[in-house]
Parts: C-alpha cells; sequence; structure tokens
C-alpha cells in the first residue's frame, strides 16, 4: 500500500511519441521512443511494447507518462521516465488520454 502522500509525488503528464525505434541492444523486445512532454522538453523513454504495437501505430500517439523517476540504463539507453500500460492475459494495452490534449498536460 501506498499513501496518499505517496501517490500525490508521482508526477504524470500527457505525452506524444514523435520517434520510435528499435532497441537492439537489449535482451526483450524494446523500443526506444523520444515523446514530447510540452514545457519538460523532449525525453527518451524505453518501453517493452514491441510485440503489442508496431512503430506506425505509435508514431503522434498520445499517452500518460510518469515524469520524475530516476533515470535508467537499459542496455545502454538511458531512460528517463516511463510509458503507463495495462496488462492482462499477456495483451499490453497503453493508457491514453480519451480527449486531443497538449503535451505536458498534467494527469490528476
Amino acid at each position: 500500500m501506498v499513501s496518499i502522500n505517496e501517490f500525490a509525488n508521482m508526477d504524470m503528464r500527457v505525452g506524444r511519441i514523435v520517434d520510435v525505434q528499435d532497441h537492439e541492444g537489449a535482451r526483450k523486445p524494446i523500443y526506444k521512443l523520444r515523446v514530447d512532454l510540452g514545457e519538460l522538453g523532449v525525453r527518451d523513454i524505453a518501453a517493452g511494447i514491441k510485440d503489442a504495437y508496431t512503430k506506425e501505430q505509435l508514431m503522434n500517439k498520445l499517452v500518460v507518462v510518469v515524469v520524475n523517476l530516476d533515470p535508467k540504463d537499459i542496455a545502454g539507453f538511458i531512460s528517463n521516465g516511463m510509458i503507463l500500460a495495462a496488462e492482462e492475459g499477456g495483451r499490453i494495452s497503453l493508457l491514453e488520454p480519451d480527449a486531443e490534449l497538449a503535451p505536458g498536460a498534467k494527469v490528476h
């Protein structure tokens, strides 16, 4: 369990995926994404969603990103955030706004 105060410390923002590349050095199928977060700039983020989405499906998609995590080195690629997704029975579904919002919009 986490307290409401701990949860409130998470900074989640709307981002727009602006570039998708394969991460050839990773052990698992991973994409290297560039995500526009508006005033926070463009971030490089690794995402283990390669088996669920094509590059074309991801381009320009709005997603929800946790932006205040410590950077993580994933096989030589520094990931600066986490794209939120749900998983059930091996199916992955990205969490995305149901309306067009500007990159950087805060998730409450």
